[in-house]
């Protein structure tokens, strides 16, 4: 009992306004060390692949919260990968969105229908054209329907000049961790927590078949 009235003390305390140190930390984590731009719009930048986070009136924002800790357990089924975030870092982030003047939230693309292509193991081709075709396209030119929203263009994974200087554990530690860890644009996020290892190894292989080459000499395994 005592633990509730704590749980209860704690959800009626009232929230902390974010100093303007706070807004702006939040604002540089989101556009520069973050992945949520990548697949929604705020302000106008950001991905027209999920909704909107331009204007939270209304919204719940313990869903909110939910769905940044654990997208798949709060909507079984979701396109969103779950991103590993402390809770002082998720708090910061719906306090900034909750806070920050609304803006009029821009359109959400309805994705054009996703051929997938032929390949011998069809379930990784609908995995990459499900979750990579709408910013790598659906046949790896980076062109996806998403791309044209993004500051970087997407990987394109049919490139065979560039993917033959990518080692695969280059290309895995990418899909698992995501782009910033890999020096690259931090709007590509991290699949780790979402993928099996399995199948993050098989579109590795599948991204193989898309560029029709093979990473450097060096970086083989040829036991």
């Amino acid at each position: 009992m005592i633990l509730l009235g704590v749980l209860l003390l704690q959800l009626q305390a009232p929230v902390v306004p974010l100093s303007p140190f706070g807004m702006k930390k939040a604002e540089t984590l989101l556009r520069d060390k973050l992945p949520c731009l990548g697949c929604h719009e705020v302000g106008g930048d950001g991905g027209r692949i999920a909704p909107s986070l331009s204007d939270l009136t209304g919204r719940d924002l313990a869903f909110v919260r939910a769905m940044i800790r654990n997208p798949a357990r709060t909507i079984p089924g979701t396109l969103m990968p779950r991103v590993p975030l402390d809770s002082a870092t998720i708090d910061l982030v719906v306090q900034y969105l909750r806070q920050r003047a609304p803006t009029t939230p821009a359109r959400r693309l309805v994705p054009p229908p996703v051929p997938v292509p032929a390949a011998a193991d069809s379930q990784t081709a609908s995995v990459y054209a499900r979750r990579c075709a709408p910013c790598h396209g659906t046949r790896g030119d980076g062109k996806g329907y998403n791309a044209r929203y993004l500051p970087v263009r997407p990987t394109a994974h049919r490139s065979a000049a560039y993917m033959e200087r990518r080692p695969d554990d280059a290309l895995y530690d990418a899909i698992a961790a995501g782009g910033l860890i890999m020096g690259k644009s931090n709007r590509m996020p991290p699949f780790g927590e979402t993928l099996s290892p399995q199948q993050i190894r098989a579109l590795v292989r599948y991204l193989r078949v898309l560029c029709t080459c093979e990473g450097p000499a060096w970086s083989r395994d040829n036991r």
